[in-house]
C-alpha cells in the first residue's frame, strides 16, 4: 500500500497553478519534496491535509480519500510538523504534553518525555520564549510521540544547526524501521533530503520535474566537464542542461546516453535538481 498517493492533483490561485501531480509514496519509505521558495511545496502539504480543498484530481493518505468521513480517524495516524510550529504561547512543553495527551488515543508520555531530555528542551520555559529551533524540535518531538504511521513535515529541520539536523535525520530513519512508517518530507535543505531519503520528488513552478527512487537519479545522471566544441558532439538528448563560459561547458547528462570514454565526473541530488530547475543553457 502506498502511505500518500496522489492523482491529476491541481489547485489553482490566480497567477499560480499547481498540478496535476501523480505522486506515490510506498509505505516504509522517506519521499524528499524540493522545491524553490513558491514551488508549491506547502500547498501540496496543506492539499495532502485536507485543509485546503483541492480543484481536480484525487488524493489518498493511508488508504483513505482525504474527503472522506474516515479520514477524521486516519488523522490519528498522522504526525504533523509546518514550517511554522503553533502552540498557544502561555504554554510550556509540559503543558504541551497534557493537552496533547487529551488529544491522540495513543500518546506516549514517557516517549515525549525522552524528547523533551534529548532535544535539551525546557519544560518550563512559555513557547512564545523558544527559539524557532526550539519551537521545531518541540513540533517534532509531538509528532514522535503518538505511535503515528506518517510523519508529514514542511521544513522541519530549518532554523536548526548541523549538529541537531543531523540527530533529526537519524531519528526519522529510525522510525521508518517499521515497515509500515513513512515520511514525506519537505525541504530546501537538499544535503538532508540526500541523506536520509528513499524517493526524491522536485517541484518547480507548481509543476512536478520528477519522482524517482533517489539511487536510480544518482546513478542515471553524471557531470561532465568539456569543451564547447566536444559539447556539441554530443547527442542532443543526452544533455539535460548545461552552462557554458569562455573557458569551456560544464553539463548534466544521462549517462547511458554519452559516448563510454567521456570522463564522467561524479553529481550529486542538488546538482541534479539545480541544473533541472534551470533547464537549457546558461551563459
Amino acid at each position: 500500500m502506498n502511505a500518500i498517493e496522489l492523482k491529476g492533483l491541481v489547485k489553482e490561485y490566480p497567477g499560480f497553478r499547481l498540478g496535476g501531480l501523480d505522486l506515490a509514496l510506498p509505505s516504509g519509505s522517506i519521499m524528499g519534496l524540493v522545491g524553490e521558495n513558491g514551488a508549491g511545496k506547502s500547498t501540496t502539504i496543506k492539499l495532502i491535509m485536507n485543509a485546503i480543498k483541492r480543484d481536480a484530481g484525487s488524493v489518498s493518505v493511508l488508504g483513505v480519500d482525504n474527503q472522506s468521513r474516515a479520514f477524521s480517524d486516519i488523522k490519528e495516524d498522522i504526525g504533523v510538523v509546518l514550517d511554522e510550529a503553533y502552540y498557544p504561547e502561555v504554554l510550556n512543553a509540559h503543558n504541551v504534553g497534557r493537552v496533547m495527551a487529551n488529544t491522540y488515543r495513543r500518546w506516549e508520555p514517557d516517549t515525549y518525555e525522552n524528547y523533551l531530555r534529548q532535544f535539551a528542551l525546557p519544560q518550563d520555559k512559555a513557547f512564545r520564549d523558544y527559539s524557532r529551533g526550539m519551537k521545531m524540535k518541540l513540533a517534532i518531538a509531538v509528532a514522535l510521540s503518538h505511535q503515528a504511521k506518517l510523519l508529514i513535515l514542511d521544513e522541519a529541520t530549518s532554523g536548526l544547526d548541523p549538529m541537531v539536523r543531523d540527530e533529526i535525520l537519524d531519528i526519522f530513519n529510525e522510525y521508518t524501521r517499521q515497515e509500515d512508517r513513512s515520511i514525506l518530507l519537505s525541504s530546501h535543505i537538499v544535503s538532508d533530503l540526500e541523506k536520509i531519503c528513499d524517493y526524491i520528488a522536485f517541484l518547480h513552478k507548481g509543476q512536478l520535474l520528477l519522482c524517482e527512487e533517489k539511487d536510480r537519479l544518482l546513478e542515471e545522471y553524471a557531470l561532465v566537464r568539456l569543451s564547447r566544441e566536444r559539447l556539441a558532439d554530443l547527442p542532443e538528448d543526452s544533455i539535460v542542461g548545461k552552462t557554458c563560459s569562455e573557458y569551456g561547458a560544464r553539463a548534466l547528462v544521462l549517462r547511458s546516453k554519452v559516448p563510454y570514454d567521456l570522463p564522467l565526473e561524479h553529481t550529486n541530488l542538488e546538482d541534479i535538481i539545480l541544473f533541472l530547475a534551470k533547464g537549457g543553457t546558461q551563459e
